[in-house]
């Protein structure tokens, strides 16, 4: 990978070293095999009525900070629009 960057990167790179590059890379792609890992249940669906818990995602932002910002974003477009008006 590091070398076909440094391909990209040279401007003044041959036509056989892009070739090169494509080849390697092509090969390094084939040589990669699927992690075997979890698989996703969708077997299970959410019904209505259905007491599931919320994802965590760690975010602690409450949304105080975004409704007041677009509050003040709104009064600023509002103030620019009116002040066109009167001139």
């Amino acid at each position: 990978m590091v070398k076909a960057n440094e391909v990209l990167n040279n401007p003044e790179a041959t036509k056989e070293e892009v070739e090169v590059a494509i080849a390697e890379l092509t090969k390094a792609l084939s040589g990669l095999e699927a992690k075997p890992g979890s698989t996703v249940d969708t077997s299970t669906s959410v019904k209505p009525g259905d007491k599931t818990v919320g994802v965590k995602t760690g975010d602690t932002t409450s949304m105080m900070y975004s409704l007041l910002g677009l509050a003040i974003a709104s009064l600023g477009v509002y103030g620019s629009k009116k002040r066109k008006r009167i001139n």
